[in-house]
């Protein structure tokens, strides 16, 4: 396992993830105190206030061959298992990490910088998915018989390279690892660099209770990324930007490598004139806020009918003035620090832009605290604005006035991404929606649908999907056997 090194020791959390997660042993505490390679090491900050909270080694080059090397040996005993005992062996394994859900939320929480309710959420919710997600994977991936003496099989691929996000660092990982496992497939997760902490020590934790090299946690930059995606491997599973996915699908063109990629998102919302109008307020700020804004699927345009525009943009910045932004540990915070500098300052000049183009704020403005991005509301939103244009990833409630249904669905549809969009009314919502260029549209409420359905991206937002029946099955190869 990647030697981490916390700083702080004599906060609780971190002592006892240091004691229960990685030392097994005096000699794991001693490689944990002066690791004995001289990999490059990867810092981890809490958000909140720049405080470094940790580091782990970053996987060679040389590394990542080798760990790509045994991955594969493991796949080939994985795979003989009967998928019954691989399931029941995952299932087993995420029990394990029951005595240890405070604590890892708790990391989670200072590493990402979300709220200790939303973290505890990610965490527990992450380890009774990770058994949920394996029964229901099961049942997606057994044999089916097919007319005459014909049956389709589901096989395993290989090896399969897990790249996750910062964002839902626990979440998004485990949607992809658990159906890949359970069809007999190794899996090597390179979490993101700005969340390493919590993704060894969940995933890190995990893999002690599977089979050695079936599940490995590999740390790194996008350097090492890169080396994971040209290796030896069979499928890569990535969530993140579209210019990464981009990069990923020109190196893994020439081995053919099966890909399923959720990228970018600038989900639109749009409220038509009979909507329910407490309704649609309490959406917009919630689906703009969440998780600080830092998501897939955040509401980051509206388009409202004029007529009633004045009354909900009244009522937005009423519950927007509501959120309280803070550290984790903060009472009744909903809105964290922004992951990084970089992000916040991207963040900010898309305000700066806005404010400069003409639109008005009812909330927030231009200056904004260190690491935190206060909860914005904007109207008068236009096509060039980069609010409009561009992802923004971060608390803003960006609001335009429409006089015509068919100019909001054609602004709502002028984008190069399609993951999400929403469409508050009564009379005529459902030609609203049919008219989205999206691949998870909601009406009078947030898109994703149920949780049998998959999670699928149009346009540039997305190649593939997971989730559900039939995104379980695209960790596997379709096999067609007549006897």
């Amino acid at each position: 396992m990647t030697n981490i090194i916390f700083k702080n020791q004599h906060i609780e959390i971190f002592r006892y993830l240091v004691i229960a997660l990685f030392n097994n042993n005096d000699a794991d505490t001693k490689n944990a105190a002066e690791p004995a390679n001289m990999n490059k090491s990867i810092q981890s900050f809490d958000p909140s206030n720049g405080e470094l909270l940790g580091k782990v080694n970053q996987t060679s080059a040389e590394e990542v061959t080798q760990t790509i090397h045994k991955a594969k040996a493991a796949q080939k005993a994985w795979r003989k298992l009967s998928m019954n005992e691989r399931v029941l062996t995952i299932i087993k394994a995420y029990q394990q990490l029951d005595k240890y859900e405070e604590s890892l939320s708790q990391l989670l929480a200072r590493e990402m910088g979300k709220d200790i309710r939303r973290a505890t959420g990610e965490a527990t919710g992450a380890i009774y998915m990770g058994q949920h997600y394996a029964e229901d994977a099961q049942r997606a991936l057994n044999t089916r018989k097919l007319s005459g003496s014909t049956e389709l099989q589901y096989r395993p691929l290989g090896v399969v390279g897990v790249i996750s996000p910062w964002n839902y660092p626990v979440m998004m990982a485990n949607n992809l690892i658990v159906p890949a496992l359970v069809a007999g497939n190794s899996v090597i997760l390179k979490p993101s660099e700005e969340t390493p902490l919590i993704a060894e020590a969940f995933f890190g934790e995990l893999q002690k209770h599977l089979p050695e090299n079936v599940l490995t946690v590999m740390q790194g930059d996008g350097e090492t990324g890169k080396a994971l995606v040209e290796g030896d491997i069979q499928m890569i599973a990535f969530t993140g930007s579209k210019a990464t996915g981009q990069d990923i699908m020109r190196r893994a063109a020439s081995k053919v490598k099966r890909l399923v990629m959720e990228l970018g998102g600038k989900d639109p919302m749009i409220v038509m004139r009979d909507a329910n109008l407490e309704q649609a307020a309490r959406f917009a700020v919630a689906g703009s806020f969440e998780n600080s804004g830092q998501m897939c699927t955040s509401i980051e345009r509206i388009y409202v009918d004029e007529r009633i525009a004045d009354k909900f943009e009244q009522r937005v910045t009423e519950i927007a003035n509501m959120y309280q932004i803070g550290p984790w540990d903060m009472p009744n915070v909903n809105i964290g620090p922004i992951i990084n500098a970089t992000q916040h300052g991207k963040i900010a000049d898309q305000l700066k832009d806005a404010q400069q183009k003409g639109a008005t704020f009812l909330l927030g403005g231009i200056e904004q605290p260190e690491r935190y991005i206060r909860p914005t509301v904007i109207t008068g939103m236009t096509p060039e604005m980069k609010l409009e244009t561009e992802e923004t990833f971060g608390p803003v409630v960006a609001i335009s006035r429409y006089s015509n249904i068919e100019d909001a669905i054609e602004r709502a549809n002028n984008s190069e991404y399609g993951l999400g969009a929403v469409v508050f009314g009564n009379q005529g919502v459902n030609d609203v929606a049919d008219e989205l260029d999206a691949g998870m549209v909601g009406i009078n409420q947030g898109q994703g649908g149920s949780g049998d359905a998959p999670w699928v991206g149009a346009k540039q937002s997305g190649l593939g999907y997971h989730g559900s029946v039939d995104g379980h099955r695209q960790f596997a190869q379709v096999k067609v056997v007549s006897r």
